[in-house]
């Protein structure tokens, strides 16, 4: 396997980067689970051992990174469910869009996004937010259907992605500044009603306007991944080699 295509793809065994990595991650997710004692313990614990062992095979720090936002899917689902908690939630919101800045700009330093990070991203970010969609939704933050817009937003992209490369295709697996303006508004929408409740602070006005911005943003977005991936979309499978 050469270098460039290491890159791009996950290794048949693990990497020294990532088994540190994921023995870090994981050390801090037992760590919380410890002091929170959250309900759902048995599960959460279940989640983090999986994500550390998909993570040992990640290649590349960026990576680990991004799949950061994966095990902070767990605190966010808690937390989104107390409303005791809604500010524990907007620093865990908080703390992933900072990982989100930090794998781009670390990606950029080592070269460019790989084919992998351009697939694992938009897949964490939909994990993580979806997470933090349906606890809020549950905990009576704002309607459902707002929550599977959310859902919809990053599922529908990488199931249709999914479908492409199983097809033979080539989408184009990568950030797209309609994508990466619809992620900063999910986060600081829902981390702002998320603040704002629980500081006990009405969040009407900022409900009604996520109802209007997050769905015209969802749609956005798959006009815009539609545009950039319509060769995929509409051509003929690449030839296999």
């Amino acid at each position: 396997m050469s270098a460039a295509g290491g890159a791009n793809r996950i290794l048949i065994r693990p990497t020294t980067l990532g088994i540190v990595a994921s023995a870090c991650l994981l050390a801090a997710d037992l760590v919380w689970l410890v002091l929170v004692r959250p309900p759902g313990f048995a599960f959460l614990a279940a989640w983090f051992g999986v994500l550390a062992v998909l993570g040992s095979f990640l290649p590349g720090l960026a990576n680990q990174v991004t799949l950061s936002r994966a095990h902070l899917a767990g605190p966010a689902l808690v937390y989104s469910l107390l409303p005791s908690r809604l500010v524990q939630l907007a620093a865990v919101v908080s703390l992933a869009g900072l990982t989100d800045l930090v794998d781009g700009a670390i990606a950029r330093r080592s070269g460019g996004s790989s084919r992998l990070g351009g697939g694992l991203d938009p897949v964490v970010d939909g994990v993580f937010f979806g997470a933090v969609a349906i606890g809020l939704s549950i905990g009576g933050a704002y309607p459902l259907w707002l929550a599977l817009v959310v859902i919809v937003r990053y599922g529908l992209p990488a199931a249709v992605g999914t479908a492409l490369v199983l097809a033979g295709r080539r989408p184009r697996l990568e950030h797209t500044p309609v994508g990466q303006v619809s992620t900063l508004l999910i986060g600081v929408l829902l981390g702002g009603i998320a603040l704002l409740r629980g500081l006990g602070v009405q969040a009407d006005g900022l409900l009604a306007v996520s109802e209007v911005v997050l769905p015209v943003a969802a749609l956005a977005t798959f006009v815009n991944l539609f545009l950039a991936n319509r060769p995929a979309i509409v051509g003929s499978p690449a030839p296999r080699r």
